[in-house]
């Protein structure tokens, strides 16, 4: 069971994000490297954006996406927990309207006996408890 409850309200959603990064424990990951698929949800009120229609009001999305590209295409990280932890707290550190910030990774091309289609971690951080 999960200990924690799925903020509500306003965010602001990015999916399927694709990137090619060098994250993983194996040889192979860290030479050749793999893609990688980032979803991110940053929740934040949204009312004045809504009313004012000013990019001032609201964070850029470009913003988050450039955090999501940096972190999955720069150092390289063993664990995909490690890669989303920098996602979650760059964004909560670089936006503080941001009150909390979902960030799911996946790689699609796993060496496992089955088909799937990706395999992955998702982590939630609240400004409150985690930033």
């Amino acid at each position: 069971m999960e200990d924690f409850e799925m903020p509500r309200g306003d965010k602001l959603i990015l999916r399927g994000l694709k990137f090619h990064g060098f994250h993983g424990v194996k040889l192979e990951e860290r030479k050749l490297g793999q893609k990688f698929l980032v979803d991110v949800d940053a929740w934040m009120d949204l009312r004045k954006a809504g009313k004012s229609d000013d990019i001032a009001d609201t964070v850029s999305y470009t913003d988050i996406y450039r955090i999501a590209k940096g972190v999955m295409e720069g150092i390289p990280y063993n664990l995909l927990e490690s890669a989303a932890q920098l996602i979650a707290s760059t964004t909560l550190n670089k936006h503080p309207q941001v009150s909390a910030v979902r960030v799911k990774v996946g790689k699609p091309h796993v060496a496992v006996e089955g088909s799937v289609d990706y395999l992955g971690v998702e982590i939630i951080r609240y400004r409150s408890r985690d930033a």
